[in-house]
């Protein structure tokens, strides 16, 4: 089957509510840039999702950064997933390599994570990846595959096959350094084989996965043309509206 490409900003935490409008007015002004065999979203801040709903371009999807995996309670500063939900959010990141290091969220955390995602109606986008010494120590393969298959643990194979996953080598978000298309796409091939032998070769084949690290326009096509890459999730370069508009015309071209 063919898998729909997806160009994926994470914000974040940046831009104010007056910013995330002025964005959006800039891209709806290049929205003939975003090809329809495409797919898009953007993850916001919680503070921005209300005024982004209504004008973002409607080829462009809601997505958030964060979720509490629990319906209500005594949670200060959390976001329940219904609350997303209500706001027509589509995709929700798990397992930012931010939020395990940073937060200290462990893997059996964000699967509570994705199956509330799932719950609501809204689709996970787990991500994974590999630090510094993981990646010297030649373990990268064992590192992500794990945390691919701990983080959706219980979902069923028609679940999986409808997720996202990101794969993120830690050493490269933010760094300027990216793994090289190859490398990517080998991982890539483990995550697919590890998921069609833990629950079947369609939920592989439909799940889509995802490029991140110091994406920009000059190298998302380079990572989408390989066959187990079906996108990139992108951080500092989402945040220009001429920037995402720039990949998307790169990802585009991969299709003609």
């Amino acid at each position: 089957m063919a898998r729909t490409p997806l160009l994926m900003g994470n914000w974040k935490m940046y831009k104010t509510v007056a910013e995330a409008r002025a964005f959006a007015e800039a891209l709806g002004q290049q929205s003939q840039k975003l090809d329809s065999r495409i797919e898009y979203a953007i993850c916001a801040p919680y503070t921005c999702l209300h005024v982004l709903r209504v004008m973002l371009p409607a080829q462009v999807r809601l997505g958030a950064q964060n979720v509490f995996p629990e319906k209500e309670g005594a949670y200060t500063g959390e976001i329940a997933p219904g609350m997303l939900a209500e706001f027509g959010t589509k995709y929700v990141l798990a397992g930012h390599s931010e939020r395990r290091m940073l937060f200290g969220e462990s893997d059996q955390f964000i699967n509570q994570k994705i199956k509330a995602i799932v719950a609501n109606g809204m689709t996970p986008v787990l991500c994974v990846g590999e630090n510094s010494s993981q990646k010297e120590d030649g373990v990268t393969k064992e590192v992500v595959t794990g945390q691919v298959l701990q983080g959706l643990d219980g979902l069923t194979a028609d679940e999986v096959g409808r997720a996202v996953v990101a794969y993120e080598p830690v050493w490269a978000i933010g760094s300027g350094k990216t793994a090289t298309p190859d490398d990517a796409e080998e991982v890539a091939r483990a995550i697919r084989a590890a998921v069609a032998e833990t629950w079947s070769p369609e939920a592989a084949e439909g799940l889509r996965i995802l490029y991140g690290g110091s994406v920009k326009p000059d190298n998302v096509a380079s990572f989408v043309r390989e066959p187990d890459l079906d996108g990139a999730l992108v951080g500092g370069a989402s945040l220009d509206p001429t920037s995402f508009a720039a990949m998307a015309e790169a990802i585009k071209g991969v299709l003609e």
